[in-house]
């Protein structure tokens, strides 16, 4: 006969603990990857929307083009500033994943998959706080 294993409890919280550096890099990457198919979705909403006045030349000499003042509304909001940072992070740390994962596939590195795992969340935390004040220029609160 078949044997059954006890694989836990989905409410067994405590499981967490017992993931390695691999299956976090695993969770994230395919969390990125979510992610950046959930922007680009928005992003052609958005941009779909606003492209009703384009090619008005005397609306864009008025700056009354729906395009920019859509896009310029959006870019003097706070919270907007602040999804563009994380829109950063986020497809940073899938890039540079992607390349740690492209490295394991061809066999380099297949040592040190949690280390490089660390330098790429290191290096995608340095990278979004050093575009921080590039992002928030000119923005008002």
């Amino acid at each position: 006969m078949s044997q059954s294993y006890n694989r836990g409890l989905i409410e067994d919280f405590g499981r967490w603990k017992e993931f390695s550096a691999g299956m976090w890099a695993w969770i994230f990457h395919k969390f990125t990857g979510w992610m950046l198919i959930g922007y680009l979705f928005t992003h052609i909403a958005v941009l779909s929307t606003a492209i009703g006045a384009a090619g008005n030349e005397a609306a864009i000499a008025d700056q009354t083009d729906i395009y920019t003042v859509t896009i310029q509304g959006l870019e003097s909001l706070f919270i907007i500033r602040v999804l563009e940072v994380g829109l950063l992070a986020v497809a940073v740390f899938h890039i540079l994943n992607g390349l740690r994962l492209l490295m394991v596939d061809l066999g380099i590195g297949l040592d040190a998959q949690d280390k490089s795992f660390y330098a790429s969340l290191i290096l995608t935390g340095l990278i979004t706080v050093a575009s921080v004040p590039t992002f928030m220029d000119g923005v008002g609160f």
